[in-house]
């Protein structure tokens, strides 16, 4: 299955990407993930853009954000 990533990584204070609304933790996760949790990440998506209307990025996904929740998920 595709990414939904559209190269517009920015995360609100939530952690959630405002470019393809996917959690940092299901971001790190995806190239690991199996198909049909992908498709639950992907079910997610349309609700979290509407609920996400108006916010903006915070910050951009920088590699310590992401090396902190890779570390995270790893040591689950």
């Amino acid at each position: 299955m595709q990414s939904p990533c559209v190269a517009r990584c920015g995360l609100n204070e939530d952690d959630y990407c405002m470019g393809c609304y996917r959690h940092l933790d299901e971001i790190v996760i995806w190239s690991s993930a199996t198909n049909e949790q992908k498709q639950c990440i992907v079910d997610k998506l349309a609700a979290r853009k509407q609920q996400f209307v108006g916010d903006k990025n915070s910050q951009t996904l920088s590699r310590d954000k992401w090396l902190a929740a890779e570390s995270k998920i790893n040591s689950n």
